[in-house]
């Protein structure tokens, strides 16, 4: 079972997936700092210091929080553009490192070539009417 276990963990896709999440959690952080420190101030300077968090109807623990709702909506809206934004970057640069190949296609052949290659498919297709009746 252990070797199975190893076999499996040392996986590229696995090591692949660990790396990606790492790197996902950090990217979060940067992205939710962008948002609290940055983004929402501004968005509170502009319409009057707004506080989304603080939004509510009602009182005490009966309280409706539709501020914190809005407030991961607007988190969810910046971090998935941003994510379009790096995947949308980096896959400008691999379009770029990309080698274009061009297809050669093969020279026809010489026209004996040719003709033998018919006689062979018609003598194909005579051997199949043959037997076939």
């Amino acid at each position: 079972m252990w070797k199975e276990f190893k076999s499996f963990a040392m996986k590229g896709n696995v090591l692949d997936l660990a790396v990606a999440v790492v790197i996902g959690a950090a990217f979060g952080k940067i992205v939710t700092s962008l948002v609290s420190d940055i983004i929402m101030p501004l968005i509170g300077l502009i319409s009057g210091d707004t506080n989304l968090k603080e939004l509510h109807l009602g009182s005490g623990e009966a309280a409706v929080k539709y501020g914190l709702f809005l407030q991961s909506v607007l988190d969810f809206f910046i971090i998935s553009f941003s994510i379009f934004m790096v995947v949308k970057l980096t896959s400008r640069f691999r379009r770029k490192e990309t080698v274009k190949v061009e297809v050669v296609e093969p020279p026809a052949p010489a026209p004996e070539v040719a003709l033998l290659i018919e006689i062979r498919d018609l003598l194909r297709a005579d051997k199949q009417r043959e037997s076939e009746n």
